[in-house]
């Protein structure tokens, strides 16, 4: 985990422990309240985020509609090799990892750690694209990995292939971008675009398709013809 400065300071005299700070417990208590503040201030969605039914059909009709290009240059380490908290995307320098962060906004349930607000220890996902329930216990195996709804090789294909690294690095760290999600579905789904790959559970096109919109249209990303179809299809599942 790589962690903001502030979070840092504050936690390193929370584990410091009384003896090494000359406190009692109620500084260490007071430490990891100060921490908690400081994750809880930073917000784990984008205002307007999902856009709803009748916005997201908007943006779709606004995006740039194109073949995917430079697909053969795709590399993972393009987007960063590792998750980063120093980026100015949605949840970005409040200290914790990526993961953490997405963990601790989809999972119910949830245990935080004693002295890291951080830290999941444990929770429930309840995994929007197939409907499974999904234990989570931290430091054991677990079903549940992060997915980025339109994923890094997409992104790259419609347009991320000419941004700046710090701008990609953003990119796989928006929360808005990323889910909670089973691990084998997320293995299926890939790099696929929404034409070839849809949520197994249909009861979420909706939302899928409102998410998956609304990324293409805040980082100006463009869609092939049937990648298009294929959203208004999922789109039209949306109740009024």
């Amino acid at each position: 985990m790589r962690s903001s400065r502030p979070l840092a300071a504050v936690l390193a005299l929370a584990l410091a422990g009384p003896a090494a700070a000359g406190c009692h417990h109620d500084d260490a208590a007071t430490a990891r309240a100060s921490a908690a503040a400081l994750v809880g201030r930073v917000p784990s969605a984008g205002a307007g985020f999902p856009p709803g039914a009748a916005a997201a059909k908007a943006q779709l009709a606004g995006l740039k509609v194109e073949r995917g290009r430079h697909w053969e240059t795709y590399k993972r380490e393009n987007f960063g090799r590792y998750w980063s908290d120093e980026t100015d995307a949605v949840g970005g320098r409040n200290g914790c990892d990526t993961r953490d962060d997405v963990l601790r906004r989809d999972l119910t349930e949830l245990r935080e750690g004693d002295r890291n607000p951080c830290v999941v220890l444990s929770g429930t996902l309840h995994d929007p694209y197939t409907g499974k329930v999904l234990p989570y216990t931290y430091r054991r195996a677990s079903q549940i990995q992060t997915d980025h709804v339109v994923a890094l090789g997409a992104a790259w294909r419609a347009g991320a292939y000419a941004w700046t690294p710090q701008r990609r690095l953003e990119y796989a760290n928006d929360l808005d971008v990323l889910l909670a999600v089973d691990q084998q579905t997320n293995h299926d789904k890939g790099s696929r675009t929404a034409d070839k790959w849809r949520p197994p559970r249909r009861a979420y096109w909706c939302e899928y398709a409102r998410r998956y919109t609304g990324i293409k249209a805040r980082y100006a990303l463009s869609v092939t013809a049937p990648e298009k179809l294929a959203l208004q299809d999922m789109l039209a599942t949306c109740t009024p």
